[in-house]
């Protein structure tokens, strides 16, 4: 547990859950990782509202709201006003003090407010000047979200404070840049600052929101009905005020002839980390995991060690929290987990499979299945489909995910959920089919 003077700083803390038991020979392990950070100002404190500091608390922070102001956006007329308010209530819920700006994005990137190359800072009279700003917003345009992104990380930079982030709203494809622009984007952004997207509507491409929300730490989802947006924004920009603590880092330390085979966040969502590595010194590297509120999140570690006789154990991995600095040199938030490798010839002991290993190995196995099938579905492939979602449908009734199962029934009849037995639906709403595809990867949590 770390300890901090400071009261609105979260203490963090590491769980490891794991079979450690290996058979003779046994070379992989795997341990579910949960870290919880608590005490940043919301629990167990005065604060009565979610996320909310009185003003001047809380940790500095920068926001960038993102709107996409194609042309597309007028079809329906009410989607660019639900777009306006939407945005004004989000910045409605900034807290007093935050450093903020709102980008117009089409196929360039538009300063709407401030708009003098700087961010403003949040009080009564600059979010009345917001809301006048946002009545100028009409669409008309392509749409190039990368010039959104750089424009947004050019601002986020102006200011010093400790939390950046963006709020992405789009409603079509990127289709006046290249896809490789727009990595190229991400990637100067990754790092920088995390960035929540949004689609409205279903005329956008699910694969390039979830890309973005993913490349910079953020969450994606859909908005199908425009008249949703103004919730949305403000839960986004409410958990958004609510993080205490940017770029946290899994530093994972493994000993001489131990190979990482992945690493990747289970819950809230799934996300891959493996590729994201940056090397950290001899035998350690650090996994980026974004900033942090008071929250909880799971993620899978596994490494593969030497074989050893019976009887042998050893430490396969040691797992820390730090905060990489500018000078190379790091801020440990003071908790640290092991997972250790023991090799026996009880068979009960070294088959047995730990069950919060089981549970969120089914729930990648339940993102990746039903990818596969809606895009199977979307080539023809009428069997290949039938079968992923079916067992798509299997994996969720098993684990209890059901929000996703709710989402499954929208696109295929399920006969018998226990064995996956399925039909696909002859006609299935395309709003139906992209809230399943964006939201595929959020998981339940194992009861513990």
């Amino acid at each position: 547990m770390a300890n901090f003077s400071k009261s609105n700083v979260p203490q963090f803390s590491v769980d490891v859950y794991q079979n450690e038991y290996l058979p003779e020979g046994g070379r992989e392990v795997n341990a579910i990782v949960t870290v919880t950070a608590t005490g940043g100002g919301t629990i167990g404190s005065t604060v009565t509202a979610p996320h909310l500091y009185s003003p001047g608390e809380g940790p500095s922070a920068a926001v960038v709201l993102m709107v996409d102001c194609s042309g597309s956006m007028d079809y329906p007329p009410t989607k660019m006003r639900n777009a306006r308010d939407a945005t004004a209530a989000a910045i409605d819920a900034l807290r007093d003090g935050v450093h903020f700006a709102v980008v117009g994005g089409t196929h360039l990137a538009k300063e709407v407010y401030p708009g003098d190359g700087t961010l403003a800072v949040a009080g009564p009279g600059t979010r009345e000047q917001a809301r006048q700003a946002l009545r100028g917003l009409s669409a008309g345009g392509g749409t190039a979200i990368g010039t959104w992104l750089r424009l947004a990380d050019r601002l986020l930079a102006s200011a010093d404070v400790a939390i950046r982030h963006g709020i992405l709203l789009t409603d079509g494809r990127n289709e006046h840049e290249s896809s490789q622009d727009l990595k190229a984007a991400l990637d100067a952004c990754a790092g920088r600052f995390t960035c929540d997207a949004r689609g409205v509507g279903t005329d956008w491409e699910v694969k390039e929101v979830t890309a973005i929300a993913s490349a910079l730490l953020g969450t994606a989802d859909i908005v199908a009905d425009p008249a949703g947006l103004a919730a949305d924004f403000t839960q986004m920009m409410e958990t958004a005020m609510g993080k205490e603590v940017a770029d946290v880092s899994l530093r994972l330390w493994t000993p001489v002839g131990t190979t990482v085979k992945f690493v990747k966040q289970v819950a809230p969502t799934v996300e891959e980390l493996t590729g994201r590595r940056i090397e950290a010194g001899p035998r350690a590297g650090d996994y980026p995991l974004g900033s942090w509120g008071d929250e909880s999140r799971d993620y899978h570690v596994c490494v593969e060690v030497p074989p050893a006789d019976i009887g042998q154990e050893m430490l396969a991995a040691r797992l820390s929290l730090v905060i990489p600095q500018p000078d190379s040199s790091v801020r440990n938030l003071g908790a640290q987990g092991l997972v250790r490798a023991v090799w026996t010839d009880d068979m009960a002991a070294s088959t047995s499979i730990n069950p919060q290993v089981a549970h969120y190995t089914g729930q990648a196995e339940l993102a990746q299945v039903i990818q596969q099938g809606l895009d199977l579905r979307k080539e023809g492939d009428i069997d290949g489909a039938t079968a992923k979602l079916g067992r798509a449908v299997q994996l969720a009734s098993a684990s209890g995910n059901a929000d996703t199962a709710k989402l499954l029934a929208k696109v295929v009849d399920v006969v018998d959920a226990a064995t996956g037995t399925v039909r696909l639906k002859a006609k299935v709403e395309e709003a139906d089919e992209m809230t399943l595809e964006t939201r595929s990867t959020k998981t339940v949590r194992v009861k513990k």
